[in-house]
């Protein structure tokens, strides 16, 4: 019946009346919300590993081995291969190609409050009562979006990809039985905001490069190729009898959701798996979801994605980069492993593809951890000091900028603002961060209120 529908004129209502409708070929979800406008972005990137929980830079990046023990902990640094540098001996291999990469040491803002500064971190706006706001509410249309949703929203590319890819989303775990799940619900930050859905994040939230890790990509298990192009078709007879700027908005997000499933172009879901990269590079990335997240992030780029965040905080030992116990336990055994094999692999493996030049790569949490230690053997929250990486894209290695005292509580040179991170990766990406964006009532906002850290380009 459908390929003789194809050559009638038929009504919207008659097509709605068969054979119980096009709703079957609808693609729910973050996919059809993913789509950016076309038009080329000259190949930039970004690749945002954003350390969910907060890190502590007194056990990654800025050790102080003179301070008291309550401050120092146990962990001790060892040389890199700048002279003069030196960060955490459970990070070896980023020790090894310190010369890649630049630190910032200074990073700081009051408040420790993880909500309001997941939002400050990813938006660059804060929430309106940040002082007080430790809640955990779901995102807003009103929020302030994600710099992955702006880079979306300035830098979108041709093609069926999306400009902004998260693994995963943005969200809040809770903790079951000793085994750590991630909530359904995201916290805010994480997407679009007053933005177009269009947007929006498109959520790798299943196992990183494997078939069904993006449930949406993935055609009904019974609907042949064939017969989804011919839903297609008969759908598309419907776009002659309806008008208008939200309907043709929806008609490119419908067709940008056809081609990422893989019915027209293979390639586009191809980008999604890891199947094609070689064993010794899987890993060399290693077999974790951290691992795979980041071997997956280089492939979108590499495909044209400009904006890839990877929101690290799944791990079995600790809840995330949020130790307030165990932290020394959970960052030797657990996290900076994985950090220390996953990042350097992604800056060798793009400085090896010579995409490096045109992948930046930053590595930051929502804030610091305090410099004593508490009674579990953990650090709590700490926003006054923290510590950024940033690599390639325009960023000169083996430098540092700022420091902090001599227990790590305050920056006492260069300090630095979230905001002034945001801004840096924006120039980086080729937009100025005095770019206009307008949110729903037509208000124009700059896309950062930062200042460009022009002494690291």
């Amino acid at each position: 019946m459908e390929p003789a529908l194809l050559n009638q004129r038929c009504g919207r209502r008659e097509l709605l009346s068969i054979g119980g409708g096009l709703a079957a070929f609808g693609l729910a979800g973050s996919a059809v919300a993913a789509g950016p406008r076309a038009s080329a972005h000259g190949g930039r990137s970004c690749i945002l590993v954003y350390l969910l929980g907060g890190p502590s830079h007194l056990d990654t990046f800025d050790l102080k081995p003179a301070a008291p023990l309550e401050v120092r902990g146990p962990f001790a640094p060892i040389s890199t291969s700048v002279p003069g540098l030196h960060i955490c001996e459970h990070l070896p291999r980023l020790a090894g190609m310190a010369e890649r990469f630049a630190l910032v040491r200074s990073v700081t803002q009051a408040n420790s409050n993880h909500t309001p500064m997941i939002y400050y971190t990813l938006t660059g706006r804060h929430t309106s009562q940040p002082e007080l706001d430790n809640d955990v509410r779901p995102p807003q249309r009103a929020d302030f979006p994600h710099l992955g949703s702006i880079v979306a929203q300035v830098m979108p590319q041709k093609g069926a990809l999306p400009g902004f890819v998260a693994i995963p989303e943005v969200a809040i775990r809770s903790s079951l039985e000793g085994e750590f799940k991630r909530t359904r619900s995201p916290l805010r930050g994480g997407g679009a905001g007053f933005l177009s859905t269009a947007c929006d994040p498109l959520a790798v939230n299943g196992d990183p490069g494997t078939t069904g890790a993006v449930p949406a990509l993935e055609p009904p298990p019974d609907m042949s190729g064939d017969r989804f192009e011919r839903r297609a078709s008969l759908l598309s007879l419907l776009d002659g009898s309806a008008s208008g700027r939200a309907v043709r908005h929806y008609n490119e997000v419908r067709e940008q959701a056809l081609l990422l499933t893989g019915a027209r172009s293979r390639a586009n879901r191809d980008a999604f798996t890891l199947d094609a990269e070689p064993a010794a590079v899987r890993e060399r990335y290693g077999t974790h979801r951290f691992g795979k997240a980041l071997l997956l992030a280089r492939r979108l780029t590499e495909a044209g994605v400009p904006l890839v965040a990877v929101h690290f905080n799944e791990m079995t030992m600790c809840d995330g980069w949020d130790t307030h116990s165990k932290n020394f336990e959970g960052l030797q055994q657990e996290l900076l492993p994985m950090l220390d094999q996953g990042l350097s692999a992604l800056i060798d493996d793009l400085e090896q593809r010579d995409r490096l030049d045109q992948t930046l790569v930053t590595c930051f949490g929502e804030f610091g951890r305090t410099p004593k230690i508490n009674a579990n053997a953990g650090r709590d929250h700490w926003g006054p000091c923290s510590s950024t990486l940033l690599a390639g894209g325009g960023i000169a290695g083996g430098r540092v900028l700022g420091a902090s005292d001599r227990i790590a509580a305050y920056p006492i040179s260069d300090p630095v603002d979230p905001v002034d991170i945001h801004a840096t990766i924006y120039h980086c990406l080729g937009i100025d961060p005095q770019t206009t964006i307008h949110d729903r009532s037509g208000q124009p906002w700059h896309v950062s209120t930062g200042k460009v850290l022009t002494t690291l380009l």
